[in-house]
């Protein structure tokens, strides 16, 4: 088991590596070269620019069993497809059993924007530490479910 990390702009990372130090689990961080990483506990993978680059390449890093954090769907539904587990960087998980929903979801909100000239959102709310508390307990919770799952012996 490994945890992957699509880290270009994502705001968990570091409450990413302290869960993985804390598990003994490895981590890779992914990001393209836009984007200046350092870690002392993660390896660092920086991925030519260009688009989706960063998660095709997370994708074929991905095994059975790794744990994905991304905020794309389409990563996470590739990741499911491959027998890894998936969460949002706000604590939801992707399940093999909402994984559609969202695709469907997001391809309609995409198709209304389009539709309406609207390309422009106002992007997420500020994060809070409410926010990062969440994604940690979830994290964690998502950890202990792949171990007793992935590895039965420990």
């Amino acid at each position: 088991m490994r945890i992957l990390v699509d880290a270009d702009a994502c705001p968990v990372v570091r409450l990413i590596e302290q869960v993985g130090r804390k598990e003994q689990i490895e981590v890779i961080l992914l990001c393209d070269t836009n984007h200046v990483l350092s870690s002392d506990y993660s390896e660092i993978k920086i991925i030519g620019a260009g688009t989706d680059a960063v998660d095709f390449a997370l994708i074929s890093y991905c095994s059975r069993g790794d744990i994905v954090v991304t905020q794309d769907y389409g990563v996470a539904a590739m990741a499911l497809g491959k027998g890894a587990y998936a969460i949002h960087q706000s604590g939801k998980w992707y399940t093999n059993q909402n994984i559609d929903q969202m695709l469907m979801e997001r391809h309609m909100a995409k198709a209304a924007r389009r539709a309406s000239k609207k390309n422009h959102l106002k992007g997420p709310k500020k994060r809070t530490s409410k926010d990062d508390e969440q994604f940690e307990a979830s994290f964690d919770k998502l950890i202990q479910k792949a171990k007793m799952i992935d590895m039965p012996d420990n």
